[in-house]
């Protein structure tokens, strides 16, 4: 596939509504999820905190940010013994 080839499902419409500026994107898919556990396993972690697939979208941002200071603040710790 080329960069100038789409199919139907890359091209995204964009609504404008009366009175608006701002062009909406169409909603994604969304279902319920029992628990943060189960929205995780069917829907990933990233597919739960970016594409908001359920309602756990904010907790596992959080989570996500978690794990990312995590790594960073070992990173930064682990180089700081270096250039110390």
């Amino acid at each position: 596939m080329t960069g100038s080839d789409k199919s139907d499902k890359d091209v995204v419409t964009f609504v404008v509504k009366k009175g608006e500026r701002i062009p909406r994107k169409p909603l994604g898919e969304y279902s319920e999820a029992n628990s943060i556990g189960h929205a995780i396993s069917r829907d990933g972690l990233l597919g739960t905190a970016f594409n908001d697939k359920n309602q756990y979208g904010p907790v596992s941002m959080m989570i996500l940010l978690l794990i990312v200071a995590t790594v960073t603040g070992i990173a930064l710790k682990v180089l700081s013994t270096f250039f110390a």
